[in-house]
């Protein structure tokens, strides 16, 4: 599923802080998307493990390509949000390219990590305002973990490298060390 509203013309108009790891209490906006990442990561990492171990690491290959933008689009059906994921070293860049905003969210998460922050606690919210109106932003790191490593990591074995080289021509998403940033979860949606 490519989103749908990628906000690159206008989103330069007006950006409205909201602060990052706001209080569940005070930004409803938050606590809901944070409790959605919690659902698409679970899911994800489910039908990852299922796979894995049905058929093999290649197996898993076919599951963050099919099965991961359904899961964005069933949860985006279901609560209302445009979710997705992006990364600065991209797999499939026809449908996870960073916007602007995005880019920008993910070199700030980069200087997080480099300044000893935690990975896995790592978000970050705004309010934006751009041609169709004020939408609400929300990004969360995703820390690169073991089960990442088979088909991103620095050491990905031949036959899984194939399948991957077969599946994503552009790849870049490879070398990662345990605890990078592999990319983020983005939703947004209209306020």
């Amino acid at each position: 599923m490519k989103k749908t509203s990628k906000l690159t013309a206008g989103v330069a108009a007006s950006i409205l802080f909201v602060p990052a790891f706001a209080d569940p209490a005070a930004d409803p906006n938050a606590a809901e998307a944070k409790a959605l990442v919690k659902e698409f990561f679970a899911s994800l990492k489910g039908e990852l493990e299922a796979a894995i171990s049905a058929g093999g690491p290649a197996s898993a290959i076919s599951v963050c390509k099919e099965r991961a933008p359904a899961i964005a689009e069933s949860l985006s059906e279901k609560s209302g949000w445009e979710l997705g994921r992006t990364s600065l070293k991209l797999r499939n860049p026809e449908l996870n390219a960073p916007d602007a905003w995005e880019k920008q969210v993910l070199l700030k998460f980069e200087e997080r990590k480099d300044g000893g922050e935690d990975v896995k606690a790592m978000a970050f919210a705004e309010v934006v305002e751009s041609d169709g109106g004020k939408r609400y932003r929300f990004m969360k790191a995703i820390p690169t973990v073991e089960l990442c490593l088979l088909c991103h990591g620095e050491s990905i074995s031949p036959d899984i490298a194939a399948a991957i080289d077969e599946a994503y021509p552009e790849d870049q998403a490879r070398g990662f060390a345990l605890g990078d940033i592999r990319g983020a979860f983005t939703f947004s949606k209209p306020l």
